[in-house]
């Protein structure tokens, strides 16, 4: 099955010009080799509300299946992007950015400081992840393998069949 995916990259500098965003071409080449159509780009600044109305958008408008965000998941006083997540979703799905984070010390003993969250909303799952290239790269990577059963599991009546996965 082909899934409709987007790439939200949340970054003041992003959205003002004053900096090449990396991240979200890095993420989009990871899920189109997956097999999923990126149908949805977007650059936003950190700003709690207007991450948001750009989440809600893709989920109850666009009907995209898989949105990662990235950006905005650090300490900074502006790193909103996982309160503007949680305003929108329905379900927190906590495994994901727990095995995000599990990968991640291994590399780095600062992976913990990533503060991401990953939740459903309607028929779409968000992801956030960190803004470096590198560090989305590899938080992503370590739970593509799980995404095509968990949206699977999102778009079924019941409970999708985990035996062998």
């Amino acid at each position: 099955m082909s899934y409709k995916a987007a790439v939200i990259t949340v970054s003041d500098g992003c959205s003002r010009g004053e900096r090449t965003d990396t991240s979200g071409p890095s993420l989009c080449r990871i899920i189109e080799e997956m097999g999923y159509e990126v149908t949805h780009i977007a650059i936003v600044p950190d700003e709690r509300e207007l991450i948001a109305e750009e989440l809600i958008r893709c989920c109850d408008d666009l009907q995209v299946n898989l949105i990662l965000t990235t950006g905005g998941t650090g300490f900074a006083k502006r790193d909103v992007t996982p309160e503007a997540t949680m305003d929108v979703i329905e379900r927190e799905t906590r495994g994901i950015p727990e095995a995000m984070r599990a990968v991640s010390m291994q590399i780095t003993p600062c992976g913990c400081l990533s503060r991401g969250v990953a939740g459903i909303r309607g028929c779409s799952l968000i992801i956030n992840l960190p803004g470096s290239e590198k560090g989305a790269r590899e938080n992503f990577n370590a739970v593509k393998g799980a995404i095509d059963h968990a949206l699977k599991m999102i778009e079924s009546d019941g409970s999708a069949n985990c035996a062998g996965n």
